[in-house]
């Protein structure tokens, strides 16, 4: 294995009323993206030493909606490693999900997680800040 290359991290979380954008507590789509660039601030420092800076994605899949009240995770895997760059992959899934149809603070964790949203992008970490933690 190539330095860095299969290194994961994982981030688990609840959305709050706060996280809700639209009506009916959905939670828009750029607060996965918040998530995964968490995600890969951590994965950088793990390798590097450095936060590095997010420079773009090359792909992002919205594929299920998030609410207030949903637990999500945000999983990132780096796939390879350059000079600067590290490119990474990002799935989040949403893991418990509130029921207010039964009362007002019952939940259910969900048997299989339902994948959320799904990107691949690169990370720079300069030359000159990287060193092993």
């Amino acid at each position: 294995m190539s330095r860095g290359v299969g290194l994961k991290v994982l981030l688990r979380l609840r959305l709050s009323a706060h996280d809700a954008h639209y009506g009916g507590g959905l939670v828009d789509g750029a607060r996965c993206l918040g998530l995964f660039g968490d995600v890969a601030t951590e994965l950088c420092i793990r390798l590097d030493g450095d936060e590095g800076l997010f420079r773009a994605y090359e792909s992002v899949e919205f594929l299920a909606p998030l609410h207030a009240g949903d637990f999500v995770e945000a999983e990132g895997e780096i796939l390879s490693v350059g000079k600067t760059s590290r490119k990474m992959r990002f799935e989040a899934r949403k893991v418990i999900v509130p029921r207010p149809d039964l009362s007002d603070s019952a939940a259910e964790a969900l048997g299989a997680p339902v994948v959320v949203c799904r990107a691949v992008g690169t990370c720079v970490v300069p030359a000159d800040k990287q060193r092993s933690p």
